[in-house]
């Protein structure tokens, strides 16, 4: 068959949903777009471990032309689409137009500041691998810094970490930088008192990572404060200037590292859409992932809305990503063959989240689990899913020698 005649589809979005559609289409009589903003495929989940110096960007990132290097029938643009013409079929990349006959949106999300422009120009967050790598120059400086600072106000404001937000990443990045503190930097800076460093967990909500259930949230909060992470429920942030936070009763903690986890939206592609938004600008589809009016248009992952049986929104996981992509790469092979779509059943595989070595909590099959099984089981279920088995190698090496050695090997401070 002349390629030229085959149909066109584009797929925006390297990331888990965009992935898994284009691996879905592998062996379909169509040629394939992948665009993405980024040469790479990022495994964001261990986002965090880059911040807290655990693991080097190269480990977590695999390139995109390497990924797909033998499936004939997709080629890969590096690019941000600028314009997307659901009416015409075509999106705008890098000043050209290109035509499609079935569309993947799968952007991915942003972070989600609420309003707070101080705290976007001020605060760090976990986005991509530039933001992480700026969250790790930032910490290790402090350390840095401290450890010349005569002044003892300042100094302990150098050594006091604020982190907002107490979901999965939040939790994760408090007890994964609580760790460090205690068994790496005190090896470092001896003439430093570590005592005086403070890693500071502030949740608005009642509880942490608030979907879980009750056994695993008040298992996470233990474990956190066993790693001598101060918890703060109810307790909502209300500005922050680089210096010093500031509550919402009026209290002051002076800091001068505030990591920012508490929300995110859809990507800005997804806010030109003549669509239905649902909540954090997530775009509203049909069951089975495509646009009511534009049936040739599917939205998934984090950029999509879409309600599970039970009449709540299916959260922004690279679990829900990967299924996602895996059905609309089925529906689309379905609409090419003149069938009817099916609709999308999210099948939940479990709960999981780390605080730091040796423990973890995690829900699997209806059974809950805490400390080092649940530490374990989420180890290599993360291991297994990061792409590429040399960065498998690399991952499991650099976690077996933290684990042996207390020690993590890229401590590295780099210009941009």
């Amino acid at each position: 068959m002349n390629i030229r005649k085959m149909q066109h589809v584009i797929i925006i979005g390297a990331g888990f949903a965009g992935l898994e559609t284009a691996r879905g289409l592998a062996n379909a009589p169509v040629r394939i777009t992948l665009i993405n903003k980024n040469n790479h495929h990022l495994f964001q989940p261990l986002l965090y471990q880059v911040a807290i110096a655990g693991l080097l960007p190269s480990q977590i990132a695999h390139p995109v032309r390497t990924i797909f290097r033998r499936q004939k029938n997709l080629a890969f643009q590096m690019g941000e689409v600028t314009e997307v013409n659901l009416d015409e079929k075509f999106v705008k990349l890098n000043g050209s137009a290109i035509a499609y006959d079935y569309l993947v949106l799968a952007p991915g999300a942003r972070t989600n500041f609420f309003g707070f422009d101080a705290l976007e120009k001020h605060g760090l967050q976990l986005k991509d691998l530039e933001t992480a790598v700026a969250t790790r120059n930032h910490l290790l400086s402090m350390f840095e810094a401290a450890s010349r600072e005569a002044d003892a106000g300042k100094r302990q404001a150098m050594l006091t970490f604020v982190i907002v937000g107490g979901g999965p990443t939040g939790v994760e990045t408090a007890g994964a930088l609580a760790e460090l503190i205690t068994h790496v930097m005190r090896k470092d800076y001896p003439r430093l008192n570590l005592k005086e460093a403070r890693v500071i967990l502030l949740e608005a909500g009642t509880n942490l990572i608030a979907s879980y259930p009750d056994e695993l949230r008040n298992a996470t909060l233990r474990l956190l404060r066993e790693k001598r992470v101060e918890v703060r429920l109810n307790t909502r942030m209300q500005d922050y200037n680089g210096q010093r936070v500031t509550l919402g009763d009026g209290s002051i903690i002076e800091t001068q590292t505030l990591v920012w986890t508490a929300g995110a939206k859809a990507a800005t592609i997804i806010d030109t859409l003549p669509a239905e938004k649902g909540s954090m600008g997530r775009v509203r589809i049909n069951r089975t992932l495509n646009l009511s009016q534009f049936p040739e248009t599917f939205v998934i992952g984090d950029a999509a809305f879409l309600e599970n049986e039970n009449g709540h929104p299916l959260p922004m996981l690279s679990t829900v990503a990967i299924q996602q992509g895996q059905a609309a790469a089925k529906n689309i092979r379905l609409l090419m063959e003149g069938k009817e779509p099916l609709p999308f059943h999210y099948k939940d595989p479990g709960l999981l989240a780390t605080i730091g070595r040796n423990a973890a909590v995690a829900r699997i099959f209806g059974v809950s689990f805490s400390g080092f099984i649940a530490w374990v089981i989420w180890v290599f279920l993360h291991i297994y899913r990061t792409i590429g088995f040399r960065n498998r190698l690399v991952v499991m090496f650099n976690w077996a020698w933290d684990y042996f050695f207390y020690d993590n090997q890229v401590r590295l401070i780099t210009r941009e």
